[in-house]
């Protein structure tokens, strides 16, 4: 139920003078939930004559500012902006699949297979497991130990799809929240040593040296982190294989979707980041988990490039909130027992602060990624050579926009290299005020009326 105090400041945003340049900017934003506050201009100024041509400034702009979108990945911060980045994510990994974006349509040739690395177990946790269509039970034993703190590890229940158990560890107390959050922290480092690990393995299976295989063969990838119930990042990539030029030359005969297949297996067994000694836990090597799953991406049937780039773009926008954390940073000084937390996050967001306060681990910053359950890495990365890029397709985007701008006569047509643009920003606040977060959310057709965007 909107406050008066929010009325209020609707009808006030209605009546003002400037109301329908107000709505035009947030129209402009896309429904963008936290809008960023602009403050600045910018000048045209001929460079052969001096001569102003044009000039745009915030002084005459509703409260003196732009308002742009705030361009977020995170779903539960702007789901307007984090569909954008879904969308461009999704472009991204279907061009290089089918071409497009620059990238050739002769790259459909190439061989390619969609990758999942999951993660070691760190304890038994429930879980939901399927037989034709079916739940099975969770972890049914019929001599299931008692564990050293008088729980007995076993669970007959057919949990449902979204059920809030799942994930959580069987008993809490012999769980790996050491382990569990030193994966996560490391798992980027994995991932470059797969990746190492898979060059030279490909190098191998042709007879071929390091050096030479870069004559012949290009690996490309994309790939995404998605979060599991319990607390642990997985990765998933589409793989490819590219001649020496990337995707505009073809890779020699030898290098097929077997060859591939091969030497990912390989790799994901073969790598391990070593852990050192501390705090009396003895010295620890990590890996990835036995699931090591390669598939062909086909142009039909269930795996198509279109199902691989959806999958892939879906969790580009995501983060921790399915293990029940929060999208925000958590000060160390916060009472952990008063947020909306579930417990098995809460244990894991403790560890982090806890191993973030000792000198042996402080290059991995967990204290500061304690909301990621410890993971600091790119949740959304790619190789050079797969295909565009996401700067490019916002760059083609801004021109798109510039250009209509020039074809309704907002902006002048210039002849660009004889311009000189000289421009002036600084930040000014994001978000609304709680009226103007009601009126924006009808112009947008948002369904967020909540105080998540309300202006700091």
């Amino acid at each position: 139920m909107p406050t008066n105090h929010a009325v209020a400041g609707l009808i006030a945003r209605l009546h003002d003078p400037q109301y329908d340049r107000w709505a035009s900017q947030i129209r402009h934003t896309g429904g963008c939930r936290q809008p960023i506050h602009l403050r600045g201009h910018v000048i045209h100024v001929d460079t052969a004559t001096g001569q102003r041509l044009h000039t745009y400034t915030t002084a005459t702009e509703p409260d003196g500012v732009l308002r742009v979108p705030c361009k977020t990945r995170r779903a539960t911060r702007c789901p307007a902006c984090a569909e954008t980045y879904r969308a461009d994510t999704y472009h991204l990994i279907r061009a290089g699949l089918t071409g497009g974006k620059g990238v050739p349509e002769t790259v459909t040739a190439h061989p390619a297979l969609f990758l999942t690395l999951t993660a070691p177990s760190f304890g038994a946790v429930h879980t939901r497991r399927e037989k034709n269509g079916k739940p099975l039970p969770c972890h049914a034993r019929r001599d299931a130990p008692t564990c050293p703190h008088g729980r007995v590890m076993s669970c007959t229940a057919r949990h449902g799809a979204d059920e809030a158990r799942l994930g959580e560890p069987l008993c809490p107390d012999c769980y790996d929240y050491t382990g569990s959050v030193l994966f996560n922290a490391l798992s980027p480092e994995l991932w470059r040593r797969f990746t190492e690990a898979l060059r030279r393995r490909l190098a191998k299976l042709a007879g071929l040296t390091m050096r030479e295989l870069r004559d012949h063969v290009t690996v490309s990838f994309a790939k995404v982190a998605e979060y599991q119930r319990r607390g642990l990042v997985h990765f998933h990539a589409v793989v490819r294989l590219d001649g020496p030029g990337g995707p505009t030359s073809a890779p020699p005969g030898w290098a097929t979707a077997d060859l591939l297949a091969q030497a990912i297996q390989h790799a994901a067994s073969a790598v391990t980041v070593t852990i050192p000694a501390f705090d009396n836990r003895p010295a620890e090597t990590l890996r990835w988990g036995t699931q090591v799953d390669t598939r062909p991406i086909t142009t039909t049937g269930e795996l198509t490039d279109q199902a691989v780039a959806g999958y892939i773009a879906k969790y580009a926008t995501k983060a921790a909130e399915c293990v029940g954390t929060l999208d925000r940073r958590i000060n160390p000084m916060e009472d952990l027992a008063a947020l909306p937390l579930r417990d098995h996050a809460r244990r894991l967001i403790a560890e982090c602060f806890r191993l973030g306060d000792l000198d042996d681990l402080a290059d991995l910053r967990l204290t500061q990624w304690a909301h990621m359950l410890g993971f600091r890495g790119h949740f959304s990365t790619k190789s050079r050579h797969y295909s565009t890029t996401l700067g490019e397709l916002r760059a083609d985007r801004a021109d798109h926009m510039r250009d209509e701008e020039i074809n309704t006569g907002r902006l002048p047509l210039f002849d660009e290299d004889t311009v000189l643009v000289i421009a002036e920003w600084e930040y000014a606040g994001k978000g609304y005020s709680l009226g103007d977060a009601l009126l924006a959310a009808a112009l947008t057709e948002s369904r967020s009326t909540d105080s998540g965007g309300v202006h700091e």
